[in-house]
């Protein structure tokens, strides 16, 4: 199957983890292109480069897409530190937005699956630059609130969703214009990343070697464990993570572990803030309305230490 990854790699590492499972999916996922989103002068674009040269792939196409001089983001983009995380310098990977928008749209005639695990601003660009051709293609998005998040988790509302609230006009258009499937945070807040899966994701390889340093990194920033692994009762103790974009990601793919349906959410602004909920008014769109949490988590860690391939599953 073939993929078009576009993704805001390096804040949170989940990225990174949906990167490590795209490359190692059971029986493979050609990825004709990856594009970066709220860059910093190629920042994340240098570390996608890096990610993919640790995994042996660093044939993949990679091109820098929007940054803060397009004008929609709401907060201004920074990023972890590099050395602590990345425990060396990458060199950056800047390139004209158009470059972004080129290799999206060879992305979207080669009949490639659109994926979107970061803000939406490229795909509005693209839109504007290529009227409707990302129509043609499935689109299936990262992000979004339809509806309430189950007892046990953490009591997010719209203003959590970063995908959705850091560029809203870039997201008002792509909830309004195209047929897409939603992958929303009610349901990608259910997964976890583990502490327990450290030592397996250590002696895995080298990109897996550094998603477990990553993960002791963001563990110290965040608190996740302490912040909702003790105090949500449907989330591990060790929690260190979610995995919103790895279960995009597989949603895209086919994982059969959700529940999709389909469903009228309405899209409105306001006071700055989208907010989107099932309506009967609303545009017809494909949600993700539930998951099998565990079984995502234990396939997720199977297939990037390779027990996938090895078990021949």
């Amino acid at each position: 199957m073939k993929i078009h990854l576009d993704t805001d790699l390096g804040s949170d590492i989940d990225d990174l983890c949906a990167l490590a499972m795209l490359l190692k999916w059971p029986g493979g996922v050609e990825l004709t292109g990856i594009t970066t989103v709220a860059e910093d002068g190629g920042r994340r674009a240098g570390y996608v480069r890096q990610a993919l040269a640790l995994a042996g792939r660093s044939d993949t196409p990679v091109a820098a897409g929007a940054d803060g001089s397009v004008g929609t983001f709401r907060y201004p983009v920074t990023l972890p530190d590099e050395k602590r995380y990345w425990l060396e310098a990458i060199t950056p990977a800047p390139a004209p937005i158009g470059e972004a928008l080129l290799l999206l749209k060879r992305s979207v005639e080669a009949g490639a699956t659109v994926v979107a695990i970061g803000p939406y601003t490229n795909l509005r660009l693209f839109d504007q630059a290529y009227p409707g051709l990302l129509g043609t293609v499935p689109l299936y998005i990262m992000g979004g609130h339809v509806h309430e998040i189950p007892p046990g988790y953490p009591r997010w509302d719209d203003t959590a969703d970063w995908n959705v609230q850091s560029d809203v006009t870039a997201a008002a258009h792509v909830l309004e214009c195209f047929s897409l499937t939603v992958i929303p945070i009610e349901v990608t807040v259910q997964t976890a990343l583990r502490r327990a899966y450290l030592p397996a994701l250590r002696a895995a390889g080298s990109l897996e070697a550094l998603i477990a340093h990553q993960m002791e990194m963001f563990a110290e920033d965040e608190k996740h464990e302490t912040r909702y692994g003790r105090t949500c009762s449907g989330l591990p103790d060790d929690l260190i993570n979610f995995q919103h974009d790895p279960l995009a990601c597989a949603v895209a793919l086919g994982w059969d572990g959700v529940t999709i349906e389909e469903t009228r959410v309405s899209v409105e602004l306001r006071e700055d803030w989208l907010h989107e909920e099932a309506h009967p008014d609303g545009r017809p769109m494909r949600v993700v309305t539930g998951v099998d949490a565990e079984r995502f988590d234990r396939f997720w860690l199977d297939v990037v230490t390779g027990k996938r391939e090895r078990d021949n599953i």
